[in-house]
């Protein structure tokens, strides 16, 4: 006995009854979308933003460089809040990034917003890096923080420090704001760090700053790839260690023997110039007190060639290559 076959709208129904739950799954598996930022771009943001503050310090320096001697450094804080309030006021509350942030192909996200505008988004190609900026009251606290917040604890660190407020000899509420201040400086450290460790682990939040206020840095064009050349940190780190090993070794020798391996190789000078035979080979100037090496009667600063032979035990003449065997003064017949 067949069945009896299904009236006419029983697809319609099945349709109807089932399209809330499809759609209730299509969107939990959209809105949950794991998004990979490279730690490395991020640290580089933040490189690439303190190289710009101190590049734009610099040239607004040179501006007083006229002005009092100490004014500059008695106002620095000053200076460096302005330029971070310009940074801020031109990147980040304009809704665009940071100059680092913008060579790196990043920018703020709210974290807050971003999954709710999720499921808004499921007609449309996703990568995981959509979603909204940061908020007024975002901007504002970001502001308040990294500027605000760094100019206010470095001017209490140094008007504390010129009141002198951890010496024993002050007052008990100076050595206790002192203590205060150590405290909460060494609590904020050991929260950036265990900041850092977290970020090393997931990905999100560089600093303090940016945890508190749900702002993470994502990719503002999927399409960019990361393009950074590294043949400036190359030859920057090649001239690095050629510079070191030179500062290491020339100490090491000893310039009169290098000088006469290398003198056979100069240029022949004539024997009649007055200044080869007056100044001292070996500071080039008049000798205020005139020696003269024994036995080839070359003239030296006593300072000089008595240096010279002590540090050696056997000098040459810088002159004509031989052994000194004494030193006479000037017009003196007696050796010394």
């Amino acid at each position: 006995m067949t069945p009896p076959p299904p009236p006419d709208d029983a697809w319609i129904r099945s349709h109807d009854r089932l399209l809330p739950e499809s759609q209730s799954l299509l969107s939990s598996h959209q809105s949950v979308i794991a998004v990979a930022i490279s730690r490395v771009n991020q640290f580089d943001a933040a490189r690439l933003d303190v190289e710009m503050s101190a590049m734009l310090k610099e040239q607004l320096v040179k501006v007083f460089t006229l002005a009092k001697p100490g004014m500059m450094f008695q106002y620095e804080p000053e200076l460096d809040a302005f330029l971070e309030f310009l940074i801020w006021r031109f990147s980040i509350w304009v809704d665009k990034p940071t100059p680092g942030n913008a060579l790196m192909n990043l920018r703020y996200r709210d974290e807050r917003l971003s999954a709710a505008a999720a499921p808004q988004l499921s007609g449309k190609v996703r990568t995981g890096l959509e979603g909204p900026g940061l908020s007024a009251p975002q901007k504002i606290w970001y502001c308040v923080a990294s500027v605000g917040g760094q100019y206010l604890f470095s001017r209490l660190q140094s008007f504390s420090a010129f009141r002198r407020w951890g010496d024993s000899e002050q007052r008990p509420l100076a050595r206790r704001l002192w203590t205060l201040i150590q405290r909460i400086e060494g609590f904020y450290k050991a929260a950036s760090f265990l900041n850092l460790l977290s970020f090393l682990y997931t990905g999100r939040y560089r600093n303090l700053i940016e945890k508190a206020l749900r702002a993470r840095l994502v990719y503002n064009s999927p399409h960019m790839n990361r393009s950074v050349s590294f043949e400036y940190m190359n030859r920057q780190l090649v001239w690095n260690e050629f510079s070191e090993m030179l500062l290491l070794l020339l100490p090491l020798l000893n310039s009169s023997a290098i000088k006469n391996i290398l003198s056979p190789f100069a240029k022949e000078r004539s024997s009649n110039n007055k200044e080869d035979t007056v100044a001292c080979p070996i500071c080039q100037v008049d000798p205020a007190t005139p020696f003269i090496a024994l036995p080839c009667q070359h003239r030296y600063c006593y300072y000089c060639i008595r240096t010279r032979c002590a540090s050696a035990a056997s000098f040459r003449c810088l002159r004509c290559n031989e052994p000194v065997v004494a030193i006479q003064r000037e017009g003196v017949s007696s050796g010394k």
